[in-house]
């Protein structure tokens, strides 16, 4: 895929995170919702990692999803650990060949060697305060799929510990930790921030711009550039399909390198069969959709509409939501049959439901959602198999 750096968007967000922006509360905590493959990560790592760098500020990255099997908290701590490890010294790494467990960094401050990449709350704030001060710079924790850290109790200890964090470690007019949060489901995402037990209630989770007509110019100067035959490029064209993609870079390009292939079956304007490769592809991703909740058993399926439905509101075992199954269903589903159904949505490869340590449940694909909410205004809700809605029995 093409490079594409989005520098203003990242230079805007650095200021945010600084404080030196004129509204906004990105000093306390920056929050930035992304479908998946929309770009997110490549403009965490690519746009806002060198512009923080650049800024004079010490960066620490980490992707929950990078390894999910892994507990989200010790995740975390790994990355500060990292972070920490080019700042502790000749002294430092000398101790840790030697076999010593503990050193002072910056003449007074002791750290333990042994505890940098455990999941402790001291610990991860303590590390936090020991790579401001061993760099003397600011430290900004970047932490994409952040909602991740929400499906373990130690995830949500690291969670409020960095919040802990924060406050030790700012002050009015001087931000010297920045947190970033990123995720790929706002509706997730919001768990940190929507509640007064969440561990930066208060905060706002913000939708990242897509990338947008500045993005679809680029594209489209390029083929002009490489095939001068093909002048003028039709750049609306070019935008429609992007939003037929999903805003989706990855699929985009790779539909356009096909279309542009010289082995490619083409006749005509390209963006003409550019348009159809989106609609193939997001047919494809509705198929698929639609094969997945068909071949549900009916509790999976009733269970699964409701959390459609519901969104953020679901609650899996209220009176409503069990007259809701029973109208679905056909018949009688208790409290132990829809937990039943949640499980074996969340034990699926790959997994329907996402659930927090807390027992919240949402679908664990945002793109259901709006594959829903489509279906629901064409009418054509909920989908149908030849043999009707609910046609597998509950025990096959």
């Amino acid at each position: 895929m093409i490079a594409y750096p989005r520098k203003m968007l990242a230079a805007e967000m650095v200021a945010a995170l600084r404080g030196d922006a004129l509204l906004g509360d990105a000093h306390n905590g920056l929050f930035v919702a992304a479908p998946r493959r929309t770009g997110k990560t490549t403009f965490l790592q690519a746009d806002l990692t060198p512009a923080l760098q650049a800024a004079d500020v010490v960066v620490a990255y980490v992707d929950l999803w990078a390894d999910p099997r892994r507990d989200p908290g010790l995740l975390i701590a790994e990355a500060i650990g990292r972070a920490l490890e080019p700042h502790l010294g000749v002294v430092a790494r000398t101790a840790r060949k030697a076999g010593l467990d503990k050193v002072k960094v910056a003449g007074a401050l002791e750290i333990d060697l042994r505890k940098i990449g455990q999941v402790d709350g001291t610990t991860l704030a303590e590390a936090l305060r020991l790579l401001h001060t061993a760099s003397g710079k600011p430290v900004a924790l970047i932490i994409d799929e952040a909602q991740h850290a929400l499906t373990s109790e130690a995830g949500e200890a690291a969670m409020t510990a960095l919040k802990s964090a924060r406050d030790q470690l700012n002050r009015p007019g001087q931000v010297n930790l920045m947190l970033v949060m990123s995720g790929s489901d706002r509706d997730k995402l919001m768990r940190l921030v929507n509640t007064s037990g969440a561990p930066f209630y208060g905060s706002q989770v913000q939708r990242m711009p897509p990338l947008g007509p500045d993005f679809i110019a680029h594209v489209a100067a390029l083929v002009e550039a490489q095939r001068p035959a093909l002048r003028p490029v039709d750049r609306q064209a070019l935008a429609r399909a992007f939003e037929v993609f999903g805003f989706r870079p990855q699929f985009f390009m790779a539909a356009l390198g096909q279309v542009l292939s010289p082995l490619a079956d083409v006749s005509g304007r390209f963006e003409v069969a550019l348009m159809e490769a989106a609609r193939q592809r997001q047919a494809r991703d509705e198929a698929q959709m639609e094969s997945d909740f068909l071949g549900l058993k009916p509790t999976e399926q009733a269970v699964l509409w409701r959390m459609l439905e519901q969104g953020p509101k679901f609650r899996p075992y209220d009176g409503e939501a069990l007259r809701f199954y029973r109208a679905a269903t056909g018949h009688p589903v208790s409290a132990a049959q829809a937990q039943k159904a949640l499980e074996a949505l969340r034990q699926r490869t790959p997994a329907l439901v996402w659930k927090s340590a807390r027992g919240e449940y949402a679908v664990e694909d945002a793109g259901m959602h709006r594959w829903y909410t489509e279906r629901v205004g064409a009418n054509a809700w909920p989908p149908t198999s030849p043999q009707g809605l609910l046609a597998l029995d509950d025990d096959a």
